[in-house]
């Protein structure tokens, strides 16, 4: 089985805003497209265009209904535990919920775990965890497709390609963070350069004063089912909390006097009203 190395200062990874994805899936196609030519390339697809297409992705979005919850619901006050069972929420039948009904899209890839199990589990040192930032990496040369990291991983971030018999995951396009060929503004990977509403985040996570890390400190990030130690080093912030209706009767109607208009708004009004 495969070792891990001591755990580095350096520990690039993402953050993911559940407040503010609109399940877009461009942080998916995205990662595709670099990828299909990058450092894990091929990203190969099985009948792409048949009744039942199949292939790998690295950055899949899932998306969920959540039911109204009243505002001493458990769950709502601890959002952490939402994300770590993965359940639906019990429904409320108040008539004015603390937090409506809502749609909470979930954007799913590798976690870059700090104990990935994925790694340890690994029989040939396919799996590994680089020492200088933390990434975890498949070496498909190893790779004998015996698909044991995958059955380990608990957030189903491994895509077996059966076209080559090996194991693909995110590799946080390490091909695009170090390449000095682009701007620094560009260094970053595919998903996050993507993202149309600044929902996904990229940084050294290591570092307590970095921009990534202070989000996650202002806003409460947690990690993805922390109770299975596995310490992710992605961090996912939760959903601001949603103002619900109230029972107040509606205002009334506002009325237009048009005697009192300009003539040209009085003949507008006339037009517009037929």
């Amino acid at each position: 089985m495969t070792g891990l190395p001591p755990p580095s200062k350096k520990k690039l990874g993402l953050v993911i805003d559940l407040d503010t994805c609109v399940g877009c899936h461009a942080c998916a196609v995205s990662c595709k497209e670099w990828n299909a030519g990058g450092f894990a390339a091929p990203l190969t697809d099985e009948q792409p265009y048949g009744r039942e297409p199949s292939g790998v992705w690295f950055n899949r979005v899932h998306s969920y209904e959540i039911a109204p919850m009243a505002l001493a619901d458990p769950v709502r006050a601890a959002p952490s535990q939402t994300l770590s069972a993965g359940a639906p929420a019990p429904r409320s039948h108040c008539a004015s919920p603390a937090q409506p009904a809502m749609t909470l899209h979930f954007p799913r890839s590798c976690l870059h775990c700090e104990q990935p199990a994925c790694v340890t589990v690994c029989p040939t040192g396919a799996s590994y965890k680089r020492a200088e930032d933390g990434i975890v990496l498949v070496d498909e040369d190893k790779c004998i497709g015996c698909k044991l990291c995958s059955w380990a991983c608990p957030y189903g971030a491994r895509e077996y390609s059966p076209v080559e018999g090996v194991m693909k995951k995110c590799t946080l396009c390490i091909d695009r963070i170090y390449n000095e060929n682009l701007s620094e503004a560009e260094r970053q990977p595919a998903c996050v350069q993507a993202c149309p509403t600044r929902a996904r985040h990229f940084g050294d996570l290591g570092d307590p004063e970095s921009e990534v890390s202070r989000l996650v400190a202002e806003r409460g990030g947690v990690d993805l089912m922390a109770s299975l130690g596995y310490r992710p080093t992605n961090k996912y912030l939760p959903p601001r909390p949603r103002r619900g209706g109230d029972d107040s009767p509606p205002a009334p109607a506002e009325t237009l006097d048009t005697g009192a208009l300009p003539g040209v708004l009085r003949w507008l009004d006339k037009v517009l009203s037929r």
